[in-house]
């Protein structure tokens, strides 16, 4: 874990970025070193060319002869009746062998397909840990979601062998997952069913029972060695419109980036406790709640259930009794808590803290100065991270020690990585001007290597619109030192007789009301101005009332100017979210225009726009 040694030579970490990410790919563990470090020929890439590694060995077997007894995982169940598990390296590494030697017996090989559709239980780390080491390509589907969901991603996946669990706990009660499994299994390629007893119910007739046959198992699996090139996992997805997309990610390249953003970003020490709040079934939960703290040898820690249960209090009873030192979580779960204020805080012992991080979409000044000053004390560091599914990693962010750390600015490219802003013809925007997002070459080794079993839909959606650049969707400008600020997707920015406004811009205006907890703008078609701004906003006090709707409607003219007057506020109790606190606009303005919604599937809360349609 070593750290601060990318700011001896800014030569090699910013101008020479192949050189920067060798450097990092030599502190994991290769069977055989890499012949040609980057090939390019667009719109595919590779990293490490001619390397051979296992991702689980660099997870486990490495640290053996100097962690074998150190705390690898913390689990803690949501009810409050069951204790939290310690996982030492030696049992995480003995538990991951015999599932490996399980799937095994089962014929799984390299190359194939397993889809997981597990909670945020001990198994979830256990399988994909289990896949990497014999070479199967894991793919992970959010336990939340629908057997439609579930389904559609078997599908395309081909997917042989699905591991899943009778249930878990949300909010207090048992959530039945069979029930969905034995809907979503049918019609696709799925033979075996492997189910973990977490409610301790009777695993049915024609599933495999986990508990059982991994007693079965003897305790070592010989790792299959993989090309740096060969594919990891599958994540799918859901982009703006259309079906989910299956977005693949290689070993070396990914595992190299996954373990230096987690070194340099948190700054990890021997004795730190990480805890990143995403769930697995997210591409943050797959680099920061497993494979990037793992492969540092450090202790990470998951959590089964809701934040508010049995009460708001419950995330920082977790880290004051854990003693957590870095604390990754979303915007919305910032918002979430400013809503009830401080009440629960205040029982609580955070002093454990050392560092903060935000991730999922842009954070609002608000809600970026309530987490600084509420939970880090006004001392701590707040990483504010950009990136995507696609990008494997955090692109954007300000580092621990360097900074700056300013509200609502992500911050720089990470070291060894290139992004600019620019126009809609490609060309580089002058400073504070407003563009597109995009990554340059060499792309980054988290990059994706493409969309599973979708080569045009690769091209098309991230290389079709500028020249041999990485076109991320979203937008962006950058202030004369170089932070850079997110100002939502491309397809969030309204244009009103012909001035371009940035959704994120007028959101931020409201959120700076006491009142309001939350928003979301989207544009309506017009007939004199081409389209206008719609505000839905979920109240932090206070009652919805024309009052307040006159008050905040002033609020963003007199931020932004006349030309963003908002033409109507909906006041609602909640917003349409994905796991990873990403508000879909989408939704709310196909609701506004009457437009009918393809799916609901990637929400964490689909309950809500019923609601709001009824409201509307």
């Amino acid at each position: 874990m070593k750290e601060g040694a990318w700011i001896s030579s800014k030569k090699v970490y910013f101008q020479e970025p192949i050189k920067f990410w060798e450097e990092q790919a030599k502190e994991l563990d290769w069977d055989t070193m890499w012949k040609l470090p980057y090939k390019e020929k667009l719109p595919y890439f590779k990293w490490f060319v001619g390397g051979k590694l296992n991702a689980s060995m660099n997870c486990l077997d490495r640290h053996l002869e100097t962690r074998l007894n150190k705390t690898a995982l913390i689990w803690v169940p949501e009810p409050t009746k069951e204790k939290p598990i310690k996982i030492t390296y030696k049992e995480l590494h003995e538990k991951v062998n015999k599932f490996a030697n399980l799937l095994k017996r089962l014929k799984v090989k390299k190359g194939d397909v397993v889809s997981i559709y597990l909670p945020m239980i001990p198994e979830v780390i256990i399988s994909m840990l289990a896949c990497s080491r014999i070479g199967a390509i894991h793919s992970v589907v959010f336990s939340a979601f629908s057997e439609e969901a579930l389904q559609s991603r078997m599908k395309d996946g081909k997917s042989k062998v699905l591991i899943t669990a009778d249930g878990y706990f949300r909010k207090g009660k048992k959530v039945d997952l069979l029930k969905k499994v034995k809907k979503a299994v049918k019609g696709t390629k799925v033979k075996k069913v492997i189910v973990v007893p977490r409610l301790e119910k009777k695993v049915p007739k024609g599933f495999i029972n986990y508990t059982k046959e991994i007693r079965k198992e003897k305790s070592f699996c010989k790792p299959k060695i993989m090309k740096s090139e060969d594919t990891l996992f599958i994540l799918y997805t859901s982009g703006t419109t259309g079906k989910p997309k299956g977005v693949m990610r290689d070993t070396g390249g990914y595992l190299t980036q996954a373990s230096t953003t987690s070194k340099f970003n948190f700054n990890l020490h021997e004795n730190d406790i990480m805890w990143c709040t995403a769930d697995v079934g997210w591409i943050t939960g797959h680099t920061y709640s497993c494979y990037g703290p793992l492969s540092l040898g450090a202790t990470l820690l998951i959590y089964e259930g809701s934040p508010d249960f049995p009460n708001f209090g419950r995330w920082w009873k977790i880290i004051q009794e854990n003693k957590v030192n870095v604390f990754y979580t979303a915007p919305t779960a910032i918002r979430l808590f400013m809503k009830f204020g401080e009440k629960y805080l205040k029982k609580y012992n955070l002093n454990s803290l050392k560092i903060l991080g935000t991730v999922g979409e842009p954070i609002d000044e608000d809600a970026w100065n309530w987490y600084f000053k509420k939970i880090g004390k006004s001392k701590l560091p707040l990483i504010d991270t950009w990136w995507q599914t696609e990008t494997g990693a955090n692109v954007i962010n300000s580092l621990p020690g360097v900074g700056p750390f300013i509200p609502s600015y992500a911050g720089k490219p990470f070291p060894g990585i290139k992004m600019a802003i620019v126009n809609g013809k490609g060309n580089k925007v002058r400073v504070g001007k407003p563009g597109h997002l995009v990554q340059l070459s060499p792309f980054a080794p988290g990059m994706l290597q493409g969309v599973f079993r979708n080569k045009k839909r690769y091209k098309e959606t991230y290389w079709s619109k500028f020249k041999n650049k990485y076109d991320t969707s979203d937008g962006a400008f950058m202030d004369k030192d170089g932070n850079i600020r997110l100002t939502g997707r491309i397809d969030d920015v309204i244009k009103v007789a012909g001035h371009r406004l940035s959704t994120a811009e007028m959101e931020n205006a409201l959120d700076d009301d006491d009142c309001v907890n939350e928003a979301a703008i989207v544009s309506v078609p017009d007939k004199i101005r081409g389209e206008v701004p719609v505000a839905f906003v979920v109240l932090e006090k206070g009652k919805p009332s024309d009052v307040l709707k006159k008050k905040l409607v002033n609020d963003v003219r007199v931020r932004i100017g006349p030309i963003a007057s908002l033409k109507e506020i909906y006041f609602v109790d909640d917003l349409p979210k994905t796991r990873s606190g990403k508000i879909m606009r989408r939704i709310l303005k196909s609701l506004l225009i009457g437009e009918k919604i393809k799916s609901t599937t990637t929400l964490v809360n689909p309950e809500c726009v019923k609601k709001i349609e009824d409201g509307l």
